[in-house]
């Protein structure tokens, strides 16, 4: 008899002769200047619109129409979400609510953009009433539509969240997370320490690039309460994987840091560890690996992370991130 085991998936100054009688004048136009992406009164009903767009997407779990308001790494939660829902038995599924962000709670930060540059701005938004919390939003507009789409919504495990810097219009600084130019931590060595959170408990880079914050400890305490659960029986291994969204956003803060959002991808491989062993599809993970029974199974999952990033030499830190399954595998006992 084959023994079961539960899985569980967790960016000239005008020149004139002297001699204008001798030469011809030459002027060169300066630069245009930046200007804001939006006004803040656009920017709050541009989220008001997400809002009742976004319920009536979820209330018909309509991909179409969620894909006019969403889209990277937030489209493809938001869709995995949908995915794992209709596999779960009619009688398991949560009837849906309808909710809305609290535009009264909502601060957004938009940043001056010169033309031809991509287009988006922050929110920095609270929920909850006895014990509210904050999630940062990001709103970008896409280059063909014009449509504003929320790209990023993470819920902070700091309650205090960074104050971001503004113009005296208040407007906020975008800032470049790709190279050490802006940020002393690039967003490819932010997006490699959380991988390496998961995959090795931060022990080759996670813990030398972030402080030891709330949210850094939760990806440890994911890696490190999972990779034994199989005991004996079989072994769990977290990988970091390539994401299909490399954008990153960053605003200057006004004690001279950035607040960067990203997107990662990491895996998780379950595996027996021998013959006569078989993992179980739990519930949640059955729309992509169906009921079958499987002695491995890979499950891939799509995050935003949000961290604090100094300009100077020193450890970051990661104050939000949010996960989903986007993908899951499995091999027959056969193969």
């Amino acid at each position: 008899m084959a023994l079961t085991l539960t899985a569980s998936a967790c960016t000239a100054a005008a020149h004139k002769d002297a001699d204008a009688t001798a030469r011809a004048g030459h002027t060169v136009s300066p630069a245009p200047a930046a200007e804001p992406a939006l006004t803040k009164k656009a920017a709050l009903a541009q989220i008001a619109h997400y809002s009742k767009i976004n319920n009536a997407a979820n209330a018909h779990t309509n991909r179409t129409l969620l894909d006019t308001i969403e889209d990277g790494p937030l489209y493809a939660m938001s869709v995995s979400d949908f995915t794992q829902d209709e596999g779960l038995p009619r009688a398991d599924r949560e009837t849906y609510k309808p909710w809305s962000y609290d535009l009264a709670r909502t601060s957004v930060y938009i940043p001056r953009f010169t033309a031809g540059q991509d287009k988006w701005y922050a929110a920095v938004t609270y929920s909850g009433k006895k014990d509210p919390y904050a999630r940062v939003l990001i709103m970008a507009q896409q280059a063909t539509s014009k449509r504003w789409e929320m790209v990023a919504a993470v819920d902070l495990d700091n309650k205090k969240v960074p104050q971001i810097a503004v113009d005296g219009q208040g407007y906020a600084t975008a800032l470049d997370a790709t190279t050490t130019q802006d940020v002393a931590a690039p967003v490819d060595t932010l997006r490699a320490a959380v991988g390496d959170n998961f995959a090795t408990g931060g022990d080759t880079s996670g813990r030398k690039v972030f402080t030891s914050s709330k949210a850094s400890k939760r990806q440890i305490t994911t890696h490190d309460s999972i990779v034994n659960k199989f005991g004996s029986r079989g072994t769990t291994v977290f990988s970091a994987a390539t994401t299909k969204f490399p954008d990153s956003y960053a605003l200057k803060t006004t004690d001279g840091s950035a607040l960067v959002v990203f997107a990662h991808t990491h895996t998780q491989r379950d595996a027996v560890s021998g013959p006569g062993l078989e993992i179980v599809p739990e519930k949640k993970d059955r729309a992509w690996l169906g009921t079958s029974n499987s002695p491995s199974f890979t499950y891939t999952f799509t995050c935003s992370d949000v961290a604090t990033v100094p300009t100077a030499p020193a450890k970051s830190t990661l104050i939000g991130y949010t996960c989903r399954r986007s993908d899951a595998q499995g091999m027959t006992a056969s193969s």
